[in-house]
């Protein structure tokens, strides 16, 4: 069976109690049920991570994108939080590694302040999903089961 990563970045693990108004009730371990029933769905296993630490995720990224090549792992949803936004490191490792990836928000980046309206990661990945909330990771991830 093949692996779905859904790769959280930073400050995700406060879902829930962080500006529940953007981003619903709903917590990191609701975020991760509701992608491992997406995955069982599918007929995929879920790797699940959530890192406040840039290099971490990297590290991520690059090991997906060596299982990816293996022919053990179906893509990566990516909700990379504030570093979507900042981050050349992970545009290099979705780039570099050949990994096929989903750009995941909760929210509507391109109704909120005018410095989330630029990713430098869009650029290099498959798709964009922004604004579906919570439910938007099972899209990804049925997107992702589309390209497979």
């Amino acid at each position: 069976m093949k692996t779905v990563l859904v790769l959280n970045g930073p400050n995700l693990n406060l879902l829930g109690t962080r500006e529940p108004a953007v981003y619903g009730a709903q917590t990191l371990a609701d975020v991760e049920a509701l992608c491992a029933k997406a995955c069982a769905a599918h007929g995929f296993t879920l790797d699940f991570r959530q890192s406040n630490h840039e290099g971490v995720l990297v590290d991520a990224i690059q090991e997906a994108g060596r299982a990816q090549a293996a022919g053990t792992l179906v893509g990566v949803v990516f909700n990379a939080g504030a570093y979507t936004h900042t981050s050349v490191a992970l545009h290099d490792a979705i780039k570099g590694s050949g990994v096929t990836a989903i750009e995941l928000h909760i929210s509507n980046v391109h109704a909120r302040e005018s410095f989330r309206h630029h990713s430098f990661l869009s650029p290099v990945v498959k798709g964009v999903m922004a604004g579906f909330g919570v439910p938007g990771y099972a899209l990804a991830i049925a997107a992702l089961a589309g390209m497979a």
